[in-house]
């Protein structure tokens, strides 16, 4: 689960099992996550679409093949990858980068709001 506390995220270990290659400097910034399996290669082209993007989130990787994520093996085993924005489902089986643009433009509207 995450959570944002005061201006730091905090991580608690739940039904997003391992998180891999959570990467960033910038604790504001939102999360998305890849739901994913080894291998997939759309999963791979995803991320490739993604790098001029990769300052602008935290990008979490969750296997699905893993024990732990059962839940989301089920929900996704015929779409991945599968992207969540914060929480949120965001997208499948592709990046709509202007979904993604517009979705990021708000979330980062709503930081500058706050400051």
């Amino acid at each position: 689960m995450l959570w944002f506390q005061g201006n730091s995220l905090q991580i608690a270990k739940s039904s997003f099992g391992l998180l891999r290659n959570l990467s960033a400097s910038n604790t504001l910034l939102p999360v998305l996550t890849l739901f994913t399996k080894d291998p997939c290669p759309l999963c791979d082209e995803a991320k490739e679409v993604l790098k001029p993007y990769k300052h602008r989130f935290i990008l979490q990787e969750v296997d699905i093949t893993l024990p732990e994520n059962s839940t989301w093996y089920e929900r996704y085993k015929f779409d991945i990858p599968v992207f969540h924005l914060n929480g949120q489902f965001l997208m499948m089986h592709r990046v709509n980068t202007s979904k993604l643009e517009k979705q990021l433009l708000k979330l980062e509207q709503q930081v500058l709001e706050t400051n």
